[in-house]
């Protein structure tokens, strides 16, 4: 085969398992194997081609696309990715938590305001035109943990309450890691409430000084190699999809990727 393909044999072997035990038997086996399909969406992620320019190698564009939307709808693609943080996680007890714009292509316009318009998909405009914030919080620069989708507009500290809610319990947070973005009385409560060190610098305008474990907040620098990881994508670095949760849905299987590569 003349393209380039992403998954290993490796990677693979850690992949099947998990397919087998959450996609429905039921229906006819597919023309196009499992794995030939994560790699045609990986190759649509990586190359950020629309659709209808899939290779040939990987069948009818068409079939991918429809295949790829039923994954989506049925969660299998958030499925994949939170099977493999709880087989593959490191047992770090830090969490880094941050957020970064992507860009949307004209593409991605056109949400129908019946449907709750660009706000109800995660877009908002400012003076660059559309854009998606993704925030995320990480164990490290390979294992992102939560992932959820604002409008580009909007700010990171009123999202941290949904972050947190998407991480795993397993194993127990000591250390949450932020910029002075997140720097709030309410979030320093909330992480105080479940016995959570918040390693987070205080703002220039806070009256009291409050200290902070400088060695450990160098660690942030986790959080934005992660983001490098998922913008090798440039269907990531670039927001082309329409919905929210299609985009997602690609989000996910990326981070599944970067996890088990």
């Amino acid at each position: 085969m003349s393209i380039r393909l992403l998954l290993t044999d490796e990677a693979w072997a850690e992949i099947a398992p998990i397919l087998t035990a959450i996609k429905s038997r039921a229906g006819s086996p597919p023309v196009l194997s499992d794995r030939m399909f994560i790699e045609a969406v990986l190759y649509l992620a990586r190359t950020g081609m629309p659709w209808r320019d899939l290779p040939e190698e990987f069948g009818h564009w068409d079939a991918v696309s429809n295949r790829f939307r039923r994954w989506e709808r049925r969660g299998l693609w958030r499925q994949l990715w939170e099977r493999l943080q709880t087989d593959a996680c490191p047992l770090t007890r830090h969490l880094c938590i941050d957020a970064t714009i992507v860009r949307a292509h004209q593409h991605a316009a056109g949400a129908l305001k019946k449907n709750g318009g660009h706000a109800a998909q995660a877009l908002g405009r400012s003076r660059g035109g559309l854009s998606t914030k993704i925030h995320a919080g990480c164990r490290d620069e390979r294992t992102g943990v939560a992932m959820v989708l604002t409008a580009g507009h909007c700010h990171e500290s009123p999202v941290f309450e949904t972050v947190l809610a998407q991480v795993p319990p397993v194993p127990s947070l000591t250390h949450a890691i932020m910029d002075k973005g997140y720097d709030s009385t309410s979030i320093r409560a909330q992480l105080i409430v479940h016995a959570i060190v918040p390693v987070i610098p205080p703002k220039s305008n806070r009256i009291a000084t409050i200290d902070y474990d400088k060695n450990l907040y160098k660690l942030r620098e986790k959080v934005e190699r992660f983001f490098n990881n998922l913008k090798q994508f440039r269907r990531i670095a670039t927001r082309y999809e329409k919905l929210s949760q299609t985009f997602l849905a690609f989000i996910h299987l990326v981070a599944a990727w970067i996890i088990i590569k």
